[in-house]
């Protein structure tokens, strides 16, 4: 797929999915932002981007806050004259009891996954809108819809996520702006020789995921060619949420 021109913005891009989704993009040819809060690892992979001959550049953001986002999308239409594409992969994720998880804590992870993807979508559609239409796809979970112990904060955000992206849609659907989410499941963004045959069994299709996955589940989503998809939560899980579990 050719993304060649367009501007495509990545938030949480330093690392991981986001890395992965940036690189894709670029790869394809797009004028492509990568954010994060991590000013020195966000740095650095834009960096990496820029040597193999593709376009990044880099511009810090922390996602909790109303007038970084606003400042993250002015910088980025100043410099490239445009916002086609907002990818919104930032997040973090804590595992605590519901017994012990704090009300600071909750609204911490609260704040970063699902406010962040709501302002950051409302800043870039109105760039969008003015050049007649674009594409959000905001980053959910398949914890969304399944769950283990002690994950109520995360899986509350990417359920709100999954809402969100459908509530956009409707919205911003008069002004030519496509919003959908992707809910990944197992997707290894660490030492992926290390795992063992055992976690790529549990997969239907033999495999724990890349980014790379990921990656194409945005570009599909984004690509001009697909203006009838919004409104959609794509799960790319390896058919893991589809697989009954028994216990022998």
């Amino acid at each position: 797929m050719s993304f060649e021109g367009k501007v495509v913005i990545v938030t949480g891009a330093a690392q991981g999915i986001g890395r992965g989704v940036a690189e894709a993009f670029a790869e394809a040819g797009a004028y492509v932002v990568l954010s994060d809060s991590n000013e020195e690892q966000g740095a650095a992979t834009a960096a990496s981007i820029r040597q193999e001959g593709r376009n990044a550049m880099f511009i810090p953001c922390d996602v909790r806050l109303e007038t970084e986002i606003q400042q993250l999308m002015k910088q980025a239409a100043d410099e490239f004259g445009a916002i086609d594409i907002l990818i919104n992969n930032a997040g973090v994720s804590r595992w605590k009891s519901p017994y012990e998880l704090s009300l600071s804590e909750w609204d911490d992870i609260l704040n970063t996954n699902v406010r962040s993807v709501f302002l950051a979508s409302r800043e870039a559609a109105g760039y969008m809108k003015q050049r007649g239409g674009g594409a959000i796809v905001n980053m959910a979970s398949t914890r969304a819809i399944m769950s283990e112990p002690n994950t109520e904060a995360y899986a509350a955000s990417k359920g709100a996520i999954v809402a969100l992206t459908h509530a956009l849609a409707i919205s911003l659907g008069q002004d030519g702006i496509r919003v959908n989410c992707v809910s990944p499941g197992w997707i290894e963004t660490g030492n992926y020789d290390a795992l063992r045959p055992a976690d790529h069994e549990q997969h239907p299709v033999g495999r724990v995921g890349y980014p790379g996955d990921i990656a194409r589940a945005c570009m599909y989503l984004t690509h001009p060619d697909n203006t009838f998809v919004t409104g959609t939560q794509l799960i790319v899980d390896g058919g893991m949420t589809r697989k009954m579990i028994y216990e022998e």
